[in-house]
């Protein structure tokens, strides 16, 4: 279903947008792909990168410098697209607590950009990117992304009748990606050290791969109707099992949940099990709205129980300290 489309990646520069546009190049035929980002040196790596790459496909990719908060430029951006994948923000806690502003200005302004600018270019699809801590927010980041997931929903009602339709995509942490737990033990590893600093012991988290999560990003393209949140079934592992797993006997020593931590990533709260159904390899959250019938349940999932929550805490498919290993070897992450 991507065959032919010109697709628009916002942040196509990040990890996942360099991810994505690989897997895009490999598997499907596409017209055009728009990496639209603000920093111009990350694109001029980026297009050496895949030129290198796929020397055959180099003249399907597009390089368009701008911001999503700038709503003019995003508009020029838009023009001919048939997807977007929005996957630019600004993501570290501590940052946004110190600069609320600009995460409002990015997070929230810049997704009202989006969902204004493809309604006026008659884009098809638009997926954004969310992130458990938009759920039951405790830090300026969630709740930035909250309420641009709350945006996106509420974008569907204004479609009329257009052909088109936003959803959600939910993830955690992606293994091994910047800023995550994973580079810091292994920058402690590659200085000689032993001890692992744990925030808590009971601390657990989601192991979703790049790939992974630009999977069920096309799938949200194929399959949304609009105002749906998508969500994989993946693994949980406990931190303490994962510096077991990289530093085998290593040291730890618990220091302290710091500000806006949680113990567990959250998926789906108690409160979205009304509208949440499960499949064989996701689940879908609907809007409490459903905006029209198209929109609604399909009926090919089975509803969860009322009072169904899933964490990284509660889950039910967990990774072992071998299993963390073998995962680390084979993505090349953990050393």
């Amino acid at each position: 279903m991507l065959n032919d489309k010109t697709i628009l990646v916002t942040g196509g520069t990040g990890s996942f947008g360099r991810a994505f546009t690989d897997h895009v190049l490999t598997n499907y035929d596409v017209k055009k792909i728009i990496i639209y980002s603000r920093d111009e040196f990350k694109q001029w790596t980026m297009e050496n990168d895949f030129r290198a790459k796929y020397p055959d496909k180099i003249k399907k990719l597009r390089f368009f410098i701008g911001d999503v908060r700038d709503r003019d430029r995003f508009r020029r951006a838009c023009q001919g697209v048939d997807y977007i994948v929005h996957a630019a923000a600004l993501k570290q806690v501590p940052a946004c607590e110190y600069n609320p502003n600009e995460a409002i200005n990015t997070n929230i302004n810049g997704a009202m950009n989006v969902i204004e600018g493809a309604l006026d270019a008659g884009v098809t699809r638009v997926v954004a990117l969310s992130t458990d801590k938009a759920v039951n927010p405790v830090n300026l980041y969630g709740g930035t992304k909250f309420v641009s997931d709350k945006l996106f929903v509420a974008a569907n009602a204004y479609a009329g009748e257009k052909d088109v339709n936003f959803s959600i995509v939910r993830y955690g942490n992606v293994a091994g990606s910047r800023g995550s737990i994973i580079p810091f033990f292994r920058s402690i590893i590659e200085k000689g050290g032993t001890e692992f600093p744990i925030t808590d012991y009971r601390m657990t988290r989601f192991w979703i791969s790049l790939t992974q999560g630009v999977e069920l990003v096309i799938k949200a393209l194929a399959e949304a109707r609009g105002g749906e949140t998508f969500i994989s079934k993946i693994p949980s592992f406990k931190i303490t099992d994962l510096a077991e797993a990289m530093l085998p006997g290593c040291t730890m020593k618990e220091v302290g949940i710091r500000p806006g931590e949680k113990l567990h990533e959250v998926m789906v709260t108690v409160e979205d099990s009304y509208n949440t159904y499960e499949f064989e390899n996701h689940y879908i959250v609907y809007p409490q709205i459903i905006l029209s019938a198209r929109r609604g349940p399909d009926g090919t999932g089975k509803k969860v129980e009322p009072g169904f929550s899933y964490s990284s805490g509660n889950n039910t498919e967990w990774m072992s300290v071998e299993d963390i290993r073998a995962r680390l070897h084979e993505a090349d992450i953990g050393h």
